[in-house]
């Protein structure tokens, strides 16, 4: 009895210190907004992204507050784009701690898309819609990641699956604006799969939004190659590389940091 007492007074106690009010929680946003102006936006934003003074500034920052997660994530970033994740993870882990709707589903991304750890980034992206639903990354969702990981394990089938899902939700709730990426990445789950004339069909809807798509011509071609026909394969081929030399290839944001999954290296 006495025990049990004890436990509830803790309970009260305890609730009663962590209540915080509404004047209170806006006055730790304002300060937050405060260190972010003073040591981001004036500070570490006034460097060069890869330089000390960017890092040095944050630190400032993070010792008046090391809750606030976005300073954690600007001072992750730069080592993701130096291909330093080891460096970067231990801090966007830290963006997460204190806010994981805003920066969890970022990890998965540089999870996948950096530090090409897809195992790890799969169950983050899953982790993700089971707290948040099914949005939006870097112009994606997060099945579309999901089918990226998949491919890269050798799974096919389930890659197949997600980005059948993924374009399919596009076209039923964003007709006319599906991504020539997603038909990509949906005719090389086909491709893996040896579905040569299906495959034909995704790459030609990716063409039809981005003609000059280099890498759809290439695996386009491989397919011609599978059914024998050579000649409109090694036309797509001199196609292919033509258009990548003017610069026509993935246009995804991050593209220009890393290259994407079976991105093709044409020279």
């Amino acid at each position: 009895m006495i025990k049990s007492i004890i436990t509830i007074s803790l309970f009260v106690a305890l609730n009663c210190f962590s209540q915080t009010t509404p004047k209170e929680l806006a006055d730790k946003k304002a300060k937050q907004e405060a260190i972010i102006k003073e040591h981001l936006e004036n500070g570490a934003w006034q460097h060069m992204m890869f330089s000390k003074e960017w890092q040095d500034n944050i630190d400032l920052g993070l010792k008046k507050d090391s809750t606030i997660a976005y300073l954690w994530q600007q001072k992750a970033m730069p080592y993701f784009k130096l291909r330093k994740c080891e460096i970067g993870m231990p801090f966007i882990d830290k963006a997460v701690q204190y806010d994981a709707k805003r920066w969890q589903p970022y990890r998965a991304f540089i999870k996948c898309i950096f530090a090409r750890n897809y195992r790890d980034a799969k169950l983050d992206f899953e982790d993700c819609i089971k707290k948040f639903g099914n949005n939006y990354e870097m112009d994606h969702t997060y099945n579309f990641y999901i089918g990226l990981c998949y491919l890269q394990l050798n799974e096919y089938e389930k890659a197949e699956q997600k980005f059948k899902e993924y374009n399919e939700d596009i076209l039923k709730n964003r007709q006319g604006l599906e991504h020539p990426t997603a038909l990509f990445y949906y005719g090389i789950s086909k491709y893996e799969l040896q579905k040569w004339e299906e495959a034909i069909i995704e790459f030609d809807k990716a063409l039809k939004i981005y003609p000059n798509f280099s890498d759809v011509k290439f695996y386009k071609a491989m397919c011609f190659m599978k059914i024998n026909k050579e000649k409109e394969a090694m036309t797509l081929l001199d196609e292919g590389k033509n258009d990548d030399e003017k610069g026509y290839t993935i246009n995804e944001d991050n593209a220009i940091y890393e290259k994407y999954p079976y991105q093709v290296i044409w020279k």
